[in-house]
């Protein structure tokens, strides 16, 4: 029996980061919305920030309006944004973690310890027909916790065994993907739908393509990086094709660690 299609996310929020850096339109991250469905994306992240320090609300209004796409808004657990996520009606909404100190979006939400808060925000996304998802580490202790609140899947954060792949951390690497290939099956057995994401390029998105339960990648910061040298359309099909390449090579997803 086959693998499920796994589908590709591409996050445009650092397009904007480069238009916010000066000023003005361009780059139009509504552009690189459209040249990444063009080119193999199955949808589009957005992350509306409550500091709007990348995308805008403009932004959010035109991704919904003129975007032929399945929008997925990242979005902190408040208030304000749960308001917003109503009013737009994305596809998908994504919960995360968020502080204005930080560069990007850093370690997994703690639905754990936040089970109560967020308990009414998926609620409310939920009945208005989104799918809610809920960025977190492969614990089985948070994993719990989604399943608890109802949400429909999760996002496994990946940033831990990039980054220890990256820095030549082996056996932190090796512990991080066992842990990854542990939470996907655990949260499947849950019959939540699995999702991944932070710090992947092609050779790790090639590597947990492998894993059967993941169904989505959501991947931006590498590929706005490879757009400078290759134009973002190469890019995101190059990642379309790695995808691709690891899906088809299963039974592989039983092995540790990726070869760089």
């Amino acid at each position: 029996m086959s693998a499920p299609p796994i589908r590709l996310g591409i996050n445009i929020d650092h397009v904007a980061t480069l238009r916010n850096a000066r000023g003005g339109l361009l780059p139009d991250p509504i552009r690189a919305a459209r040249l990444s469905m063009e080119a193999g994306a199955d949808n589009i992240t957005a992350h509306l920030r409550e500091d709007r320090r990348h995308i805008t609300d403009e932004d959010l209004a035109r991704l919904v309006t003129e975007v032929d796409c399945k929008l997925n808004m990242e979005m902190a657990a408040t208030s304000e944004m749960t308001a917003i996520a109503l009013e737009a009606r994305p596809f998908a909404a994504c919960l995360v973690p968020e502080r204005r100190e930080e560069r990007t979006t850093e370690g997994g939400l703690d639905a754990l310890a936040q089970e109560r808060t967020l308990a009414p925000v998926v609620q409310a996304l939920v009945e208005a027909g989104m799918r809610v998802s809920l960025f977190i580490r492969a614990e089985r202790r948070q994993i719990k916790a989604a399943s608890r609140l109802r949400a429909p899947a999760i996002e496994i954060h990946t940033g831990g065994w990039c980054d220890a792949l990256a820095d030549g951390r082996e056996m932190d690497a090796e512990a991080e993907w066992r842990a990854i290939v542990d939470g996907a099956r655990f949260a499947r057995g849950l019959g939540l739908e699995v999702h991944a994401g932070h710090g992947l390029n092609y050779a790790t998105a090639k590597k947990i393509s492998t894993l059967p339960e993941i169904v989505e990648l959501n991947i931006g910061h590498f590929l706005v990086g490879e757009a400078v040298f290759l134009g973002l359309g190469e890019a995101v099909k190059r990642m379309r094709a790695a995808m691709d390449q690891g899906r088809e090579a299963l039974p592989l997803s039983e092995k540790a660690g990726v070869a760089q």
